[in-house]
């Protein structure tokens, strides 16, 4: 189906990288989303509580100061060479290979008192002669054990000597709220040690890279702490000091205006990655489709003016094996191409779903590959609850 909606590229912040994420909220048309949720048993992992602790008598800079201090000793810069093969040299006409290298940033953690690098699968993608250097300027080889590109995670061992190794705390990220402050730290444009403070200024976002196949990375934490091509892969902090995130992503010429893997996503696939070099739990619904307006609610006949318009159902996929409708006629509403008549998603097990971003976090903090989610549906004006059992995305 031909779009014509303008489109915000959201890039990847590894410097060198050419990976371009597109914000779901921002270009209307999605793909569906991802999920998972198995149980770990890393020793740093630890629940989060909304609450702050303070002193009165260290100043909100000294707070700030003192989670640099801490923290930045835990943050690497991560170093390697992506080779492309370009056609064609002139006047031969013959391929050649061209190197480059990208930088991108990474946090040191602990699993079973084993200490490891975590950071964006798009920092390490193709890279080889991986090199990661800690604060103190001491370097070292670098081998990738572990990555999902469905989660832009991967988890880098480093042949290093243990002193080098200081942990951070990864806190579960589901009790986050807007407002909160945090602290980002990495290597923008190789400056390491950069440290930039901002809000969550939402969550529960969705953005898409082309290396997924198009499958959303949800409950993405967006939020104002400025952040560069480099900083991929380094913390996201709260008050505490404590991880609630990756930093992974900005949409380009915007200012203050990041996005974040959140560290729940670490917690469920961390164990996995480790000991299997993969993540192989996330589920999907087989769909694509757009938040519905008030314009798509006044062309689709409908008074439902949120939700998901479904524009596209995977063949053979689990939405279409439950019977869930797809658009059947093209529209343009302000220069944007729609395909309407398809079934509207408003519930997901009795959640209202607002919109996509709404639904592929649903999917995404909620249910397995193999569980049965109760969709209620609109269809020619009339709500309908139908049951689809999640299927599991295809390996890439």
């Amino acid at each position: 189906m031909g779009r014509t909606a303008a489109v915000f590229a959201v890039m990847c912040i590894a410097l060198g990288a050419t990976v371009v994420y597109y914000n779901s909220a921002l270009s209307q048309h999605v793909a569906d989303s991802n999920s998972a949720t198995t149980t770990t048993t890393s020793t740093v992992i630890t629940t989060r509580t909304n609450t702050v602790t303070t002193t009165s008598t260290i100043p909100i800079d000294g707070s700030a100061l003192a989670i640099y201090t801490d923290a930045s000793k835990s943050v690497v810069t991560i170093v390697g060479v992506v080779a492309t093969t370009v056609c064609c040299s002139w006047p031969w006409g013959q391929p050649y290979v061209s190197y480059s290298e990208i930088e991108g940033s990474g946090l040191v953690t602990d699993y079973g008192s084993v200490p490891y690098i975590v950071t964006n699968f798009h920092v390490v993608d193709g890279v080889s002669n991986i090199t990661v250097t800690f604060s103190n300027g001491d370097a070292y080889p670098g081998k990738v054990i572990g990555s999902d590109v469905y989660a832009d995670l991967a988890v880098v061992n480093v042949s290093a000597p243990a002193s080098e190794f200081v942990p951070l705390t990864i806190v579960e990220s589901s009790g986050l709220q807007v407002g909160e402050s945090v602290y980002a730290i990495g290597a923008p444009y190789g400056l390491s040690g950069t440290f930039t403070s901002g809000l969550i200024s939402q969550l529960g976002r969705t953005i898409q890279e082309a290396t997924t196949g198009n499958y959303s990375i949800s409950g993405i934490i967006q939020f104002t702490a400025p952040i560069n091509p480099g900083n991929s892969g380094g913390p996201l902090l709260d008050s505490n000091g404590e991880v609630i995130g990756i930093t992974t992503a900005t949409i380009s010429g915007s200012t203050g205006l990041g996005f974040a893997i959140p560290s729940q996503t670490i917690i469920r696939e961390l164990q996995s990655l480790i000991t299997t070099g993969s993540y192989k739990a996330h589920s999907y619904l087989g769909i694509s489709g757009a938040d519905m307006t008030y314009q798509l609610a006044q062309a689709s006949h409908t008074n439902v003016t949120y939700g998901v318009l479904v524009e596209q159902v995977t063949s053979g996929g689990p939405s279409d094996g439950a019977g869930i409708k797809g658009g059947t006629t093209h529209i343009d509403i302000s220069g944007s191409s729609y395909l309407i008549g398809g079934d509207i998603i408003a519930s997901a097990n009795g959640t209202r779903i607002i919109n996509m971003d709404a639904l592929s976090s649903y999917i995404e903090e909620n249910t397995v590959a193999g569980q049965t989610v109760i969709l209620g549906i609109v269809r020619s004006g009339v709500m309908m609850y139908v049951p689809v059992t999640l299927g599991a995305r295809p390996q890439p």
